[in-house]
């Protein structure tokens, strides 16, 4: 286990790019699938012990906000971790471990690619822009910098609260922080 620190070609107010991926839900998800006012995007996986120490956050966060979608991305090569296959993505939301309000399979890791991720957990926060989404804040979730640290703030909470504000997000970005994207193999 690595841990890496992200840090995105995007900057705050360019557009999200755009996908097409399966859900574990059985269909397949665009960025318009997703009708809220803020789109959270989590580059993710099932074995990363950093992206694990997120889960129940981000399940509450898709809880308790009626107008923000939480969305998470596996890129991980499943040939090399199983646990990160389709299936067993499939088989945490189906036991409850996550409960986001999307569950998204980036097989090729061209979507990861596109919005520059390098890690698990890596979060990407927008807004609604009339019809697009635009990013708002890209950086860690909270001040825990490691898996088994608790946190004292939640970053991505003021951040959400200022987008559904119609604010600016005042939070910094900090590079999000985990293990490396395990990218599939050409």
């Amino acid at each position: 286990m690595v841990a890496m620190e992200s840090d995105s070609e995007l900057d705050r107010g360019d557009a999200a790019p755009a996908f097409d991926l399966p859900g574990t839900d059985g269909e397949t998800h665009t960025l318009e699938d997703f009708d809220a006012d803020a789109l959270l995007l989590v580059f993710t996986c099932n074995h990363c012990p950093y992206a694990q120490a997120k889960f129940d956050l981000l399940n509450d966060l898709a809880a308790e906000y009626d107008d923000l979608a939480v969305v998470g991305i596996n890129p991980n090569d499943a040939a090399e971790y199983p646990d990160d296959s389709f299936e067993a993505m499939r088989e945490r939301v189906a036991d409850g471990t996550i409960a986001y309000d999307a569950y998204l399979r980036d097989e090729t890791g061209e979507v990861a690619d596109a919005y520059g991720a390098v890690c698990t957990p890596d979060p990407f926060l927008f807004g609604r822009d009339g019809d697009d989404f635009r990013l708002r804040y890209h950086g860690r979730l909270d001040d825990a910098l490691n898996p088994d640290d608790e946190p004292t703030e939640f970053y991505v909470r003021d951040a959400v609260d200022a987008v559904l504000a119609g604010e600016e997000v005042e939070v910094p970005d900090r590079p999000s922080r985990g293990c490396s994207i395990k990218w599939p193999e050409e």
